[in-house]
Order: C-alpha cells, then structure tokens, then sequence
C-alpha cells in the first residue's frame, strides 16, 4: 500500500474516531473518492489502536483512578473509581457479543456508500434530537447502571458504517440527560475496551499473514493517528464545555444527503 494512502488514512481516523461523524465510514469512504484499493479491516484496525493510546494517554487520570479503586475494591473498600470501571465493563458486554455475531454473519456486506449514507444522516438527526430535547443535569457519579447498560448497548448500531461509535453513545447518554462533555467522556472511555479487543485480533492477523511491510505500514498508521486523535479529543472536549453537537449535525446532513446523491445516481 502507498505511503500517501497510509497518511491520509491514519489522519482521517485519527480526527474521526472520537468526534460523532463515524470514523468507519470515512475509513470507507476515502478509498472510493481518491480511487484507491480499499484498504481492508486490518488497517483500519491499526489506526484503531493509534486512537487507543490516544485516549489513555488523555484520560489517564480516569484510568489511574480505575485501576486503584479496583484495587481497593479487591481489598474489601466502596471506591468511586471501581464503580467507574464496572460501568465501562457492564457497557462493554453488549457489543463484543454483538460485534462477534456481525463479523460472523454479515461482515463487510453493510460497507456500501448508501448504507453509510442513511446512517451518517439518520444517526446525525437522531443526535440533534437528543441534544435539544434532553435536559443536562446528569453527570457519571449520578447515572445508574441501567443508564451504562442503555448506552453501552447503543453501541450495538455502530456496528453500522456510518452511525459513530462515538456518535451514538453520545446520543443515548444525552437522551439519558447526561452534560455533554460527560456523555462524551463516558463514551471515550468505553473506546478503550472496544479499541483494545480490535487490536488483539489485528495482532493475531499480522502474526498470521506473516508480513513485514504490512507491519510497518500499520506502525507508520497507528503513530499518525495517535498523534491527530490528542489533538482531536483536546479539541472537541473544549468545544462541548461551552456549546453543543450541532456542527457536527449539520456535517452528517450534509455529507449523508451528497453520499445518498451519489449512491442514488442524482449526482
């Protein structure tokens, strides 16, 4: 694969992962734009994994905390931060199982730019809807664990090209009356489990293809990616401290209609 493909396709992730517009989507997309071979899963699953020391590195304190209350957890202590990571591990469950059974029985059939389409504009209204309609009152210390189990479950529908992963937690954890950037950082932390399953299995087909250039070519994706996802993340929690989810609305419109034109033969 082409150095100039590898780039554009690191960064595009890298900006994409963690804003709700769907990084798997533009994963798809660009290959057909610029006329290039698709790139197949086990790239796309290596700038997965740039994103994932992205988002550690940024919430390393949720981490750290986590990682000591279940440690105290372990030695008979109530801790906030045990009771953060059950709420990563019970959102979790729902879409490794999920995600087994699409990769199982559908697999690539929904990578097509009218599936992308609907669900890039569909899921996009659907944000703006639970943005404006839901109340903020909520933060993670307040949600119960049918509030993790809904919005771990909507992660379910990413499994669609073009609904966000980070887009459709969002939009359940608004409608739930999540603040904003709490639904968004409860979605970012449940990346890391998600992310992390992804790139085991790259490991295992890297070690299996036995293919030294597609591994640099995954290094050289993964860093690219790591380093545009900080800036991503840094970006949008500044943004969602003092506005909302509406660019990012009327970008999936806009870019759901021309995608829904060009599938539908109108352009």
């Amino acid at each position: 694969m082409a150095l100039t493909q590898i780039v554009v396709l690191a960064v595009v992730q890298g900006i994409t992962e963690f804003l709700p517009i769907s990084s798997s989507g533009h994963l798809i997309l660009v290959p057909i734009v610029a006329d290039w071979p698709d790139q197949g899963l086990l790239l796309d699953v290596a700038v997965h994994v740039g994103t994932l020391g992205a988002v550690m590195i940024y919430f390393w304190q949720d981490l750290f905390v986590m990682v000591t209350g279940v440690y105290r957890l372990l030695k008979g202590r109530r801790d906030p931060g045990a009771r953060l990571a059950g709420q990563v591990v019970v959102a979790t469950i729902p879409v490794l199982g999920a995600g087994y059974l699409f990769d199982a029985y559908i697999g690539d059939g929904l990578r097509s730019i009218e599936v992308i389409g609907w669900a890039t504009l569909g899921f996009g209204l659907l944000l703006y809807a639970a943005d404006r309609m839901s109340m903020t009152v909520k933060k993670l210390d307040h949600s119960s664990y049918l509030d993790i189990l809904v919005i771990g479950a909507a992660q379910i529908l990413a499994l669609i090209p073009g609904t966000s992963r980070s887009g459709i937690t969002m939009t359940a954890a608004r409608f739930l009356g999540f603040e904003r950037a709490e639904a968004a950082r409860f979605s970012m932390l449940l990346s890391i489990p998600t992310i992390a399953a992804s790139g085991l299995w790259l490991g295992l087909n890297i070690y299996e293809a036995d293919d030294l250039t597609l591994t640099r070519g995954a290094l050289v994706a993964a860093g690219l990616s790591f380093v545009t996802a900080i800036i991503s993340i840094a970006a949008l929690m500044a943004w969602l401290q003092r506005s909302s989810f509406t660019p990012f609305v009327i970008y999936r419109v806009i870019l759901g209609i021309t995608l829904l034109a060009f599938a539908y033969g109108w352009i």
